[in-house]
């Protein structure tokens, strides 16, 4: 059931009213329910399996917090099973191809898997719930009491498929707050905002954006330099709309039955540094590897060559962790190379006074805007690309401009034909829109500005109100593409 779907449009409103005009008592179970039906309504078989993970990682914890012998054995024996489940499910192939290649070269063969594994959505974001639960009860967190609270905990619909990653310690705390809670008017605009947002993040701008990225990463060799630039800018909006859409949306649904759940972007692309960016993109996933793969590997606690094998470990694993396929790997290891270098250079400017005053200036934060911006561009080049030969052969002429026009004519004239191609001509003005509006009501907690203006009393801010959301839907209807493209975080 997709957030952009129909059907989510009718099951979110029924839920909504179901839980909270329901005996309080019973909200939370109407609420579980309600998120097995969503997760069930793509494949039921699958609502087994979050359910048969729900009942080991529940009674693993219980049992990590309880025998002081076996303890350390359950916790080992908890996150075993979790990735053991990932991986059946999602690098079984991947690992197959790999050992068939390393066969090949001894004059082993392999015999083909008879297998037909159809990856559970959502298992990426789930398992890593899972192992946080079981290390943080072993590090000494309470484990959570009810089964019923931790299957809700793991099940919980709006961040089921694509996160944000929970954190039990702040999930479920608000399953007993929100009994005595009821829905207010501040709930329900801050909500509809997110909402709003989200729909047009992913409608106006991802799914337009993805037809023109999927046409240029379709034949790239008939591209020029320069419109592979212009492609590249296009799917890294595309995949930072079509992400942080998915999340504004998964906030406001959450935000509707009375839970807060964590932002998951920054405006990433303003950040002056490659470390910056990961501390704006995709923040949940990067805070769950910084506490259970990087410190655990040793952190920065001991020498720097310990310290940039560690990022370079954790980066590779965290773009496996996004596809079973060598792209996302080099992807991994080309950011773990940036934070390096990153990390390099730091040391060297922190010691030079000179290149202190520099870095103090606008002018160089600005440059360094600019210049991380195209570095984690040339990152996405291989995130989006099947083949390794399509990413070399893309990155060669994005850095050495070898071709500057292409045979067939400027690629954007070939598309003015189509509504999506005014949202790619229109980019950078509706994108400074966008932001400007991010800036004033939906980050930095500015958001209570904005839900002060709409409890004026003044009808004439209403009216201006409803216009504007009248105005979006309209602009959703008109520029949304013939069909609906699921979130691209979906296949993780």
């Amino acid at each position: 059931m997709l957030f952009n779907s129909f059907q989510y449009l009718l099951f979110l409103p029924s839920i909504v009213l179901l839980y909270w005009l329901g005996p309080k008592r019973t909200r939370n179970f109407l609420l579980l329910i309600a998120c097995y039906v969503f997760y069930m309504s793509w494949k039921p078989i699958y609502g087994l399996l979050i359910f048969a993970l729900t009942l080991v990682n529940y009674l693993m914890g219980i049992l990590i917090s309880r025998s002081q012998k076996h303890r350390k054995l359950a916790v080992i024996a908890a996150v075993a099973i979790n990735l053991l489940t990932l991986a059946f499910f999602k690098y079984t192939y991947f690992l197959h191809d790999l050992a068939t290649s390393v066969g090949t070269i001894f004059g082993a063969h392999l015999p083909a898997i008879d297998l037909k594994i159809i990856l559970p959505l959502g298992i990426s974001f789930f398992v890593f719930e899972f192992i946080h639960y079981v290390v943080d009860v072993y590090h000494g967190s309470k484990p959570i009491k009810s089964f019923w609270d931790f299957a809700l905990f793991a099940s919980f619909f709006p961040t089921q498929i694509a996160g944000p990653i929970k954190r039990y310690q702040d999930f479920i705390p608000q399953l007993a707050s929100n009994v005595a809670k009821k829905l207010n008017l501040d709930m329900v605009q801050e909500s509809a905002y997110l909402i709003t947002l989200g729909l047009i993040k992913k409608i106006l701008f991802a799914d337009n954006l993805g037809i023109v990225v999927h046409s240029a990463f379709e034949h790239p060799e008939l591209l020029s330099s320069l419109d592979l630039w212009l492609a590249v800018y296009a799917f890294a909006f595309q995949i930072y709309f079509d992400f942080s859409g998915y999340t504004d949306i998964a906030r406001g649904s959450a935000l509707l039955l009375g839970f807060k759940v964590p932002i998951n972007f920054n405006l990433p692309y303003w950040s002056s540094s490659i470390s910056e960016f990961w501390k704006r993109w995709h923040i949940s996933l990067s805070t769950w590897l910084r506490d259970y793969l990087y410190i655990p590997l040793g952190g920065n606690r001991s020498s720097r060559f310990s310290t940039y094998r560690n990022l370079l470990i954790t980066m590779i694993l965290g773009g496996i962790w996004h596809g079973a396929a060598i792209h996302f790997a080099i992807w991994g290891f080309y950011q773990g190379i940036l934070l390096v270098l990153h990390k390099e250079f730091k040391h060297w400017s922190d010691k030079s006074a000179s290149f202190a005053k520099l870095k103090q200036s606008s002018l160089f934060h600005f440059l360094s805007i600019i210049v991380t911006f195209h570095f984690v561009c040339i990152g996405w080049v291989f995130f989006r690309t099947d083949t390794l030969s399509s990413a070399m052969l893309i990155i060669k002429r994005l850095l050495f401009l070898s071709q500057l026009q292409a045979a067939a004519g400027p690629f954007v004239l070939t598309i003015l034909n189509t509504k999506e191609s005014v949202v790619f001509l229109l980019l950078p003005i509706l994108l400074g829109i966008l932001i400007l509006g991010q800036f004033i009501s939906g980050m930095k907690q500015r958001i209570p500005a904005y839900l002060s203006f709409l409890n004026s009393s003044s009808i004439k801010k209403r009216w201006l109100v409803a216009s504007a959301l009248a105005i979006t839907i309209c602009l959703l209807v008109i520029f949304s593409p013939d069909y609906a493209p699921q979130f691209i975080y979906f296949q993780f």
